[in-house]
């Protein structure tokens, strides 16, 4: 498979560079303009997600504008256009954080928050270089906007990385990662109706297989799928409810404790699913849902959004054997390649339902050439912030123990 690997990188550079040369005299027509008032280019920026080189759920319109009210209100996208033919071919959200360290050291950083665990902007596929350093040109260009730059949450092994990384080091500038890891993927390949049996340890399924069995002993066990658009609002509810009785509602952190989370998520749900970009499953014991699942899809991608379940059925792992459910139709869908559990590094649940891993990192970067004092300055500011901040999440979480 390493040969394989190296030969399929080797073509997609060769491809890259080709089109590089191609649309290296493109001219492209370049604009900052608020993410909340991006609805009048929906169909345009619809279209470029088909197109993206790398999929992005949370940058489709119809959960961007839903999130933009809430989570969204300082983010402003730089709009990037070809003009023969005349085409939204990239899209890169951010933020200007003017004192991102305690300093007067601006940085640009592209848009993430809890809800939207990917940072990835959306570059067209066949021009994804130049389109990329257009918008690098704009940005160094602009004395309004800062000269550095923080995409956070980018996939590490992607087609957008690789592009990204040609791009900064034939135009000579600094980068650095930091907080790489990896979380659950699934990748089921040709070969999807084994997949479990391949991956999974015996031990790990016959315990699925008894809990499965036990619950059963309590009623008829069923698990329920929900994509039409007129009955995701019902599997929501469910999801809500079941978030709102576990340990979210006991923090004061789940949806239906805040009314603005509330509706951003229906909005979003309901936009996604007149595309038929939701998947709610839910795991029902005689008809009562005690674990709700809602999965995501773009393109050849879904990602595993939420889990929630009935912790009085905790014995029994629902939220597994939902997560497991919903992986079937996953399998059966021939277009989906692959599936993101947007997992966090604690998570325990995907890790061992799911065998692939996903790299992920932020990347802090010049967005001009030659070595800069900003950004040494930036990138020890950077490792400093990031340490004080795992420090103080793991007093808190010492003082929860307690």
């Amino acid at each position: 498979m390493t040969g394989f690997d190296n030969a399929t990188a080797a073509i997609a550079s060769v491809r890259r560079a080709s089109a590089a040369d191609r649309h290296a005299a493109m001219s492209f027509d370049i604009e900052l303009r608020p993410l909340a008032e991006l609805a009048a280019i929906a169909e345009d920026w619809r279209a470029l997600t088909a197109r993206a080189i790398e999929q992005n759920v949370f940058y489709d319109p119809g959960f961007a504008l839903a999130a933009a009210p809430l989570l969204g209100a300082d983010v402003f996208v730089g709009l990037i256009w070809s003009r023969a033919p005349r085409q939204l071919v990239g899209f890169f959200p951010f933020r200007i954080d003017r004192r991102r360290y305690g300093v007067l050291l601006a940085v640009m950083v592209g848009w993430t928050h809890a809800y939207a665990p990917l940072g990835t902007p959306l570059v067209d596929r066949e021009i994804a270089e130049p389109v990329i350093a257009a918008w690098l040109d704009h940005v160094a260009g602009d004395s309004a906007l800062p000269d550095l730059m923080l995409m956070p949450l980018v996939t590490q092994s992607g087609p957008f990385a690789a592009a990204l990384a040609d791009v900064l080091a034939c135009r000579g500038c600094e980068a650095k990662s930091f907080d790489r890891h990896q979380r659950a993927l699934l990748v089921p390949g040709e070969s999807r109706a084994d997949y479990f049996q391949r991956t999974m340890s015996g031990s790990r399924r016959r315990s699925m297989s008894r809990g499965r069995r036990q619950l059963e002993q309590l009623g008829s066990v069923t698990l329920e799928e929900t994509k039409n658009s007129e009955a995701l609002a019902g599997g929501l509810d469910d999801y809500f409810a079941l978030e709102a009785g576990g340990w979210k509602g006991r923090a004061g952190t789940a949806a239906l404790q805040n009314h603005g989370v509330r509706d951003f998520m229906q909005r979003a749900v309901t936009a996604l699913g007149k595309d038929d970009k939701v998947l709610i499953h839910r795991l029902c014991v005689d008809g009562k849902a005690i674990a709700a699942t809602i999965a995501l899809k773009s393109g050849d991608t879904a990602w595993g959004w939420k889990v929630s379940y009935d912790e009085a059925y905790a014995d029994y792992s629902p939220g597994v054997l939902a997560v497991s459910g919903l992986t079937e139709p996953l399998f059966a869908d021939a277009a989906i390649r692959q599936a993101d559990s947007c997992a966090t590094a604690s998570d325990t649940m995907a890790p061992g339902l799911w065998a692939e891993r996903l790299t992920i990192a932020d990347w802090l970067f010049t967005v001009a050439a030659g070595a800069d004092f900003s950004f040494g300055l930036a990138s020890r500011l950077e490792a400093l912030r990031r340490t004080a901040i795992a420090a103080a999440r793991s007093a808190r979480d010492h003082l929860r123990r307690r």
